[in-house]
């Protein structure tokens, strides 16, 4: 069963500049689609360093998948996958 609503929520700062990039991608494909596909790929290199490091202090912390699919309002095996494919990057 997955729960939005019990999801961590993010830090309003980090909520406010993820939707600015989403509106300047948007804007940047329909205008540039080769920089926002750049940059895009410069997104999944953040998104994939940042993943490592999160699921890595979560293991340190010894914190069970079901916790953090809760955490994510997403399902145990999204959650797991999730965190086996950041300790694989």
């Amino acid at each position: 069963m997955i729960v939005r609503e019990a999801a961590v929520p993010l830090p309003e700062p980090l909520a406010a500049l993820l939707a600015e990039m989403a509106e300047r991608l948007t804007v940047t494909a329909a205008d540039t689609p080769l920089a926002a596909l750049r940059a895009a790929g410069v997104l999944e290199r953040i998104a994939a360093r940042a993943s490592r490091t999160a699921a890595g202090a979560l293991r340190d912390d010894g914190t069970p998948a079901e916790a953090v699919a809760t955490g994510l309002g997403t399902t145990y095996s999204k959650a797991l996958f999730m965190l086996l494919a950041a300790q694989d990057r």
